[in-house]
């Protein structure tokens, strides 16, 4: 949603299902090689897509490695081991926080912890070894989506 633009686009890198109006990359976008779990789809929901340009939700962009650190700071102090997609959220809320007690205010912060990372623990191994990078999307896009 940071990067794409919102438009018409097939749902599948065939161009095989119907045109949906989604904030995508393209349907022809491949990913850097990054740990991404779920999150290598190339667009998103119709409704999260209108929702966000109608400036009723607001999108972040993280790299991976502010993800993870995230996560570990939640399983630390939680005793869960949190999904990569889910880290995302936790890294949002966290951010959230912190800029709520900067500024001295109190609020709740809700946010959807939608899965377990017990199969994702390759990738926290990478990132306690510091094996994960971080990339820039654009390296990902061929020089006509550029």
């Amino acid at each position: 949603m940071t990067e794409g633009e919102y438009r018409y686009d097939f749902g599948d890198t065939a161009g095989l299902t119907p045109l949906t109006k989604m904030y995508t990359l393209g349907h022809d976008f491949i990913p850097a090689g990054i740990h991404a779990g779920g999150l290598r789809y190339h667009g998103d929901s119709a409704i999260i897509s209108a929702l966000y340009d109608k400036g009723i939700i607001e999108a972040v962009a993280y790299h991976q490695t502010e993800v993870f650190d995230a996560a570990l700071q939640f399983a630390r102090t939680e005793g869960i081991i949190p999904a990569p997609e889910s880290s995302h959220a936790i890294r949002s809320a966290i951010d959230e926080a912190l800029k709520a007690k900067e500024a001295g205010e109190e609020k709740v912060i809700l946010f959807g912890l939608s899965g377990n990372g017990y199969f994702d623990m390759t990738a926290y191994d990478s990132y306690l070894k510091e094996g994960l990078k971080d990339y820039d999307f654009m390296l990902a896009c061929s020089d006509e989506e550029k």
